[in-house]
């Protein structure tokens, strides 16, 4: 799974995506949580590729209660043409979350241990996410899910799954709305290239969301 992960700065990926970096402040998030809102970039109404702030943690438009929102912050990619939370979302409205590292945790003896994954050069990407619009509460919510897959060899060390990171050849396939063939979309959602990948024990501090400070991705000596 992917519970927290980070987003210090977009560098030239706004630019890649042409999104204008002025149409929305970016501060640099070093430990994002669920129920926060974070930065994904979705298709506008218009059909352009816009930024926006959305909550983390996916409240499908039929669900009841937004807190079902806390229980979807992760979508496995094996079954998202199967699940009723996923499937129209998948067809219907992809987004990319922007990040430049995301966290998981390795048990070691009675404690688990921290790690700050992200890709040679710290150069920030976007994982392949889902949106959706519920508005069965006092206020419209916009929520997102990330989705997730095996993981490569190497984040294997820590953890079995993985976020999924797009190549930026596979921007075009992710955005094309007129693109629902769940087959074509699987292509796209497979584990990152392990050798672009980097992994760094870091402090404990992250384990707690109220601390979203430099420290959390500065790496440790275990």
């Amino acid at each position: 799974m992917c519970g927290r992960y980070t987003l210090t700065d977009p560098g030239d990926l706004l630019e890649e995506l042409d999104i204008e970096s002025s149409t929305q402040e970016l501060a640099p998030r070093y430990n994002i949580a669920p129920t926060q809102d974070a930065a994904v970039v979705r298709i506008g109404s218009a059909g352009e590729r816009e930024l926006a702030q959305l909550r983390w943690g996916l409240i499908p438009s039929w669900a009841k209660e937004a807190a079902i929102g806390n229980r979807m912050i992760n979508a496995r990619s094996e079954t998202l043409a199967e699940k009723p939370s996923f499937r129209t979302a998948l067809r219907r409205r992809r987004c990319g979350v922007l990040a430049d590292g995301f966290y998981e945790w390795r048990k070691t003896g009675g404690a688990k241990q921290p790690y700050h994954i992200h890709l040679t050069g710290r150069r920030p990407f976007l994982m392949a996410g889902l949106w959706e619009r519920w508005t069965r509460g006092p206020q419209p919510i916009e929520s997102f899910t990330i989705i997730t897959t095996q993981a490569n060899n190497k984040v294997s060390e820590v953890h079995g799954r993985m976020p999924v990171i797009l190549d930026p050849q596979q921007y075009a396939l992710w955005f094309d709305s007129q693109v629902e063939d769940a087959g074509r979309l699987a292509a796209v959602l497979g584990p990152y290239d392990e050798a672009e990948m980097k992994l760094a024990p870091v402090s404990r501090l992250v384990n707690s969301p109220a601390n979203d400070v430099p420290q959390c991705v500065v790496p440790i000596v275990i």
